[in-house]
């Protein structure tokens, strides 16, 4: 064997990096423990009407002309920051060449998507930051009450991260009006904690955007989907990014009976979307 090549096969480092992306890779994780009787999104609407979105009709709201058309006017309304002025670029390069034929969605699309059609009045997310998708649905539902948890960690993706009195203030600054709570620390610990202060708090919309490690994933889906309301919509971004990541999605949300999926992974960091369409997995059929 050469000699080059075998130091690269016993190079600690690589060793170690190796190591690493095969624990990611069959690392458990927990998993989600649901109650009966999960209220519904269409409690406390006109004459109680319940019918949720098909997955199909989440993802073309999601694709649509207008939801990029309102989410870079909901961009302009924030303080500027590089990232929005990329994303405000990319749409209108995108349908300056492609017209009506341009299909793209990202997480701010489908945010846009979801709030549009259920009308969310409570939403939770995981991994803030500067505060944009949570503006983006404080914009769309003004009323309706926002938990935010993150870290602020100080240059995290090499980009400013200013803390929650800048995202209450961009959130006053699309004329958001209902309650706001944000929570600082570790989503593992602060989150689980939060939810059994709130026995009866459930939610039409969820973000997952924190920590992408498999078992971070696994625990913050865990600690969330139990509140997800019946007809409630939870959304995950960069899954394309992080392929190790699929096998959590899949078998906490795509293989879970309770839900009704959606991804776009063709361009961009990409999303995964499901709807939560029944309060309890179907029973499995017998051979």
């Amino acid at each position: 064997m050469p000699s080059r090549l075998l130091e690269r096969l016993t190079d600690p480092r690589r060793i170690a990096r190796r190591l690493r992306s095969e624990w990611q890779r069959v690392r458990p994780f927990p998993l989600p423990r649901y109650t009966p009787q999960t209220p519904r999104t269409g409690a406390g609407h006109d004459l109680g009407l319940y019918l949720a979105p098909t997955a199909l009709t989440l993802g073309a709201a999601a694709m649509s002309e207008e939801a990029s058309t309102a989410v870079a006017a909901l961009l302009d309304r924030l303080a500027p920051s590089e990232e929005a002025e990329v994303e405000q670029l990319l749409y209108c390069l995108a349908k300056a060449k492609f017209g009506s034929h341009w299909r793209y969605a990202d997480l701010l699309t489908t945010l846009w998507a979801a709030a549009t059609l259920i009308r969310p009045q409570s939403y939770l997310e995981i991994g803030v930051r500067r505060g944009r998708s949570a503006a983006l649905v404080g914009a769309m539902r003004p009323q309706s009450a926002i938990y935010g948890f993150d870290l602020w960690l100080p240059g995290y993706g090499g980009a400013p991260n200013p803390g929650p009195d800048f995202v209450r203030a961009e959130l006053r600054a699309v004329g958001h009006t209902g309650d706001v709570v944000l929570v600082t620390g570790d989503s593992h610990q602060t989150l689980p904690r939060f939810l059994r202060e709130r026995p009866d708090l459930y939610l039409d919309l969820i973000t997952i955007d924190g920590d992408k490690s498999v078992h971070g994933v696994g625990s913050d889906l865990a600690s969330a989907l139990p509140r997800l309301k019946v007809g409630g919509i939870v959304v995950f971004d960069d899954l394309p990014m992080y392929p190790v990541l699929r096998r959590v999605w899949g078998k906490v949300v795509g293989r879970d009976g309770r839900y009704a999926t959606w991804e776009f992974n063709n361009a961009g960091s990409g999303v995964a979307t499901a709807i939560r369409v029944s309060d309890q997995a179907p029973l499995a059929l017998p051979c």
